[in-house]
């Protein structure tokens, strides 16, 4: 019997670069001091833009970042060597560096874009 492997078709390259990519958000292109509310499997993620362009934020939330911590949000990955930059995705993980570490979040389920009255 012939053994079949079953690859996510995010972590394809055809099927990655050819995703309209409406799931999710582009912190490069909000404006700064935006708040997001984001979801994953197992925590949910206070994230204030500091400077979209390069990433920069501000994350509490999860197991790793209790308080306030800046950072830099490398991007959504599946966990490999594909990474959106600066992007976060539903059904993807969210990629942060912070302190020299490098934190890998559970799949992102939901993500809330704060209004102004709600930062």
């Amino acid at each position: 019997m012939q053994e079949r492997n079953s690859i996510p078709a995010g972590a394809v390259l055809d099927k990655w670069s050819e995703d309209p990519w409406t799931n999710g958000v582009q912190v490069d292109r909000m404006e700064d001091m935006e708040k997001l509310v984001v979801q994953t499997r197992n925590s949910v993620y206070e994230i204030t833009v500091i400077d979209g362009r390069s990433g920069e934020i501000l994350v509490r939330g999860g197991e790793f970042f209790p308080e306030l911590t800046p950072a830099r949000l490398a991007g959504a990955t599946l966990g490999g060597s594909f990474c959106k930059m600066r992007g976060i995705y539903t059904g993807f993980r969210m990629e942060f560096n912070a302190d020299g570490e490098r934190t890998v979040t559970s799949p992102v389920e939901t993500i809330g874009v704060l209004s102004e009255s709600e930062r």
